[in-house]
């Protein structure tokens, strides 16, 4: 019997804060060290039978560490059994998957601790640190300590049904005016019914998505320094009119909120929708499902341009947990960053490779020659702007959500909106300039 099939007939189930824990069925060796991993899934890829089989490998490299994987459905249920662990006295995860944006919330409440040590007492650690992609890597800096690793990092793109684009004699868009007339040319309707969307852009987790169109409208909705947002000027205020022209004026998109973000990639590959702005980290899904040649691109500019922001989550090591267990954690995530490892991960998902040193790996090289998408999602990076990460991230980002959401309802004009996000959000950030 396999050690899949072990782990599996002896698996132990709990539920903790509706997060599911899964362990192995054997008996701790004296002297192991255990430690519990937490990885959210938040994409259209097998995520938990991807780490699972990390985990096994890791455990035939190194007798002496066991792993526990725990899995949550995503980035925020994570967050929230660690903190709730934490808070309660409980013994947490001793490695989290946690978005690279909750850097400065989680450093700030001391939940997480630096890994800069680990890092200089590595033999080749300048080097490990130079081969990662920059504009992953900015994310984990804070108060010149380094507290993360990236692991699963993703960035907006546009996906389009090339061979609809083909037939209707439609050239990828590359501006707003031709994103709007090739979404609304593409959308098919019978007897008043949609058949099929021109362009479904979900927006039930709203700022991630949205960020590329305002920066393709000229203003990013957050400053290079930690405590600066722009979310009442008039570039924001005018993608928020674009986003809601494509419903009102084209009737190529579903009106308000779009909250469907596991449904789009299903969809999409189903020919519900002919284009579907998303995360990379579907790519392979949609690949590997899609019987129709599939275009990506950035998210085009007002004027032109391709705009996109990165997004995912980096490797976080749990404050106050037992040296022999921050050592195992660093262990496994030097593991789970190794070129090789981080590029069949990629393959798998769709996540962009973190590392430079994995796009040189025979295994990624061939996979983007067979599907050069995947080679265009990291050309994407070259324009990507800064996420939205900052001080007090938790509230300030609920703010803009709720008035995002409450412009793309029309509950309130988008001036109306962003003028009030923009002073309850500086309200917010007022201690920490």
């Amino acid at each position: 019997m396999s050690k899949r099939k072990v782990l599996c007939t002896g698996l132990v189930m709990a539920v903790l804060a509706g997060v599911v824990y899964a362990s192995g069925g054997r008996e701790k060796s004296p002297g192991e060290v255990t430690i519990q991993v937490a990885y959210p899934v938040a994409v259209d890829a097998p995520i938990s039978d991807i780490l699972d089989r990390y985990a096994r490998e890791f455990e035939a490299q190194n007798p002496g560490i066991r792993i526990e994987p725990v899995y949550a459905g995503g980035y925020p249920d994570i967050r929230t059994m660690l903190q709730t662990t934490m808070d309660g006295g409980g013994a947490p995860p001793a490695l989290s998957v946690l978005l690279a944006t909750d850097l400065f919330d989680l450093a700030n409440a001391r939940y997480i601790e630096p890994i800069t040590d680990l890092i200089q007492a590595m033999p080749d650690g300048q080097a490990y640190l130079e081969d990662f992609i920059p504009v992953f890597l900015s994310n984990s800096y804070y108060m010149d300590e380094i507290w993360s690793l990236p692991f699963q990092r993703s960035a907006v793109m546009l996906y389009y049904n090339a061979d609809l684009l083909d037939e209707a004699g439609i050239r990828p868009p590359s501006n707003w005016g031709e994103l709007a007339e090739a979404a609304r040319a593409l959308t098919v309707r019978q007897n008043g019914e949609v058949l099929r969307w021109g362009i479904e852009w979900p927006s039930s987790w709203p700022y991630w998505l949205f960020q590329p169109l305002a920066m393709g409208a000229g203003q990013n909705i957050v400053g290079e320094g930690d405590a600066e947002v722009f979310f009442d000027h008039p570039d924001v205020i005018a993608a928020i009119e674009y986003y809601n022209s494509l419903s009102e004026r084209y009737q190529a998109t579903p009106r308000g909120v779009q909250a469907s973000w596991g449904n789009v990639v299903p969809g999409f590959v189903a020919g519900d929708s002919a284009m579907i702005v998303h995360t990379s980290g579907s790519l392979a899904r949609i690949l590997g499902q899609a019987d129709f040649a599939v275009g990506v691109s950035g998210i085009p500019g007002r004027e032109g341009g391709q705009f996109s922001v990165p997004g995912g989550g980096n490797l976080y090591i749990t404050r106050g947990i037992p040296e022999a267990q921050r050592q195992a954690a660093f262990q496994f995530a030097r593991f789970l960053t190794e070129p090789d490892r981080v590029a069949d991960f990629s393959i798998a998902t769709g996540y962009i490779a973190h590392r430079a040193s994995a796009f040189e790996t025979p295994a990624l090289r061939e996979y983007i020659r067979q599907h050069p998408q995947a080679g265009e999602a990291r050309q994407i990076l070259a324009t990507a702007g800064k996420e939205l990460a900052l001080q007090n991230l938790g509230e300030v980002r609920s703010i803009f959500h709720n008035y995002l959401e409450a412009a793309f309802n029309r509950q309130m004009t988008p001036g109306e909106a962003m003028r009030a996000a923009q002073r309850e959000a500086d309200e917010a950030l007022r201690d920490f300039r």
